[in-house]
């Protein structure tokens, strides 16, 4: 996520193994890849991102709340994310294919708000 726009600018999905982080990393666009990294403690973060780039913190530092509003906001509008629901993705295809609609959506209206509250 960029701290600044809080656009979405990759993802991955899987489990919480080093593979998925590695798959995770290398969809985020190279430009992003240069910047810094605040993360949770997950184990793989210290595998994949360059040391000089990464901190891993707790909830308190507040360096990962925007994160953790974007999984809520993710649960809270696409109910395939929630396991014990009727909706639930049985698909890897539609699960990933709904992710990637909605995050283009979510994208586009950052975008909208980012450029109404810093005119050009």
């Amino acid at each position: 996520m960029c701290r600044g726009t809080r656009q979405i600018v990759g993802y991955a999905l899987g489990d919480r193994s080093e593979q998925t982080c590695r798959s995770l990393w290398e969809a985020i666009p190279p430009a992003f890849q240069k910047s810094y990294c605040y993360s949770d403690f997950w184990r793989a973060y210290a595998k994949v991102i360059p040391e000089d780039q990464h901190t891993a913190c707790g909830k308190e530092a507040g360096e990962t709340a925007h994160v953790e509003r974007w999984n809520n906001t993710l649960r809270q509008r696409l109910a395939r994310f929630v396991r014990q629901t009727l909706s639930f993705s049985k698909s890897e295809t539609m699960h990933e294919a709904c992710l990637a609609l909605f995050i283009h959506r979510y994208n586009a209206d950052r975008a909208r708000l980012w450029y109404k509250n810093h005119p050009p």
